[in-house]
């Protein structure tokens, strides 16, 4: 629910979708077993440790979703994407906070970035461990994102972002390298945007590019159940055809492949992929290496998805054959 005061000047929305950020453990001590999405927005923002201002104020909230990120679907893709345009476009919101999973963060914020029109700054945090850790990480991310979101240090901040651990990542970039530890998210090559310090933002670098018009968002005009189904075939030692055969004869219209090394694919896999190809099936090639992307190509090459890790190659090509690319 919005707080009472929705006519202040300046204000953050503040969208919720649930995640380990807002879970519930039965012990403080436990970090896996809890209830991720459990907490709503008033308990998140009861637990800051201090915001300029009122938070009361100052934050208006919207609860989208109450999910593990681990089930994060296109359905509440399209409903965030949609809520944080409509909410940029209100000249008194100076930016949009989205708390989130870290599992899929990576996927949701690629995805925001190439549909969201991001004058402004649209903010995504999370947390490793559950609110009722006895150390939690949330409430710290969450006044990060708040802080840059505010605009109230100037930093000239806009895009998707990501704020995790006070680093700031861009939404294209971001992805997370760790499965447990509070540093779990990088940028890859690409290198944080800016640090969170002490209240202040220090940029590293230019925030990211957006267009007027978001290359992709007039995907958010379709009805995701409609959307051609995309998937992910890993290549690895012994690795079989029958598998990516079956996904293209179950349906699938894109395959991304997460290769070895430098986006090198299996000969059995490769054979599948072309045979694909020849049926009118998209196929990218990624790597499976957490750094470093594809580089270069080979004359007879699958075509590569650069920098792009699996997951976020797995939404750029979704994307492409939603909106007829």
């Amino acid at each position: 629910m919005p707080s009472a005061d929705v006519t202040a000047a300046r204000r953050v929305v503040l969208i919720t979708t649930g995640g380990t950020i807002a879970g519930v453990a039965a012990d403080a001590r436990e970090h896996v077993s809890y209830r991720a999405g459990v907490l709503g927005a008033h308990e998140l923002l009861a637990a800051l440790p201090g915001f300029p201002g009122s938070p009361e104020a100052a934050v208006e909230s919207v609860a989208l979703a109450r999910l593990d990120s681990c089930d994060m679907d296109h359905s509440t893709w399209v409903r965030l994407a949609r809520a944080v345009n409509d909410h940029l476009a209100r000249p008194e919101v100076t930016g949009v906070v989205v708390t989130h999973g870290t599992d899929t963060l990576e996927e949701t914020a690629y995805f925001l970035h190439h549909t969201v029109c991001a004058h402004k700054p649209v903010v995504l945090t999370a947390a490793m461990r559950p609110a009722t850790a006895a150390s939690p990480d949330g409430p710290q991310n969450l006044l990060d994102a708040l802080t840059l979101a505010a605009g109230a240090t100037g930093s000239g901040a806009r895009g998707v972002l990501v704020v995790m651990g006070g680093t700031v990542h861009a939404g294209v970039d971001v992805r997370k390298l760790h499965g447990y530890r509070l540093e779990a998210f990088g940028s890859g090559d690409a290198g944080p945007v800016a640090l969170v310090q002490d209240g202040a933002v220090r940029a590293l670098r230019a925030w990211p590019a957006w267009s007027a018009d978001a290359p992709f968002a007039a995907v958010l005009q379709t009805d995701p159940a409609d959307w051609p189904a995309v998937d992910i075939v890993t290549s690895h030692a012994g690795a079989r055809a029958a598998t990516l055969d079956a996904l293209v004869a179950a349906g699938a219209r894109g395959i991304v492949l997460a290769g070895t090394g430098n986006g090198t694919v299996h000969a059995a896999l490769r054979a599948a992929a072309q045979r694909a190809q020849a049926q009118g099936v998209r196929v990218l090639r990624a790597t499976r290496c957490v750094a470093g992307g594809v580089v270069g190509a080979p004359a007879d090459a699958l075509p590569s998805a650069g920098d792009a890790t699996p997951a976020q190659a797995r939404v750029q090509l979704l994307l492409s054959l939603v909106s007829g690319g």
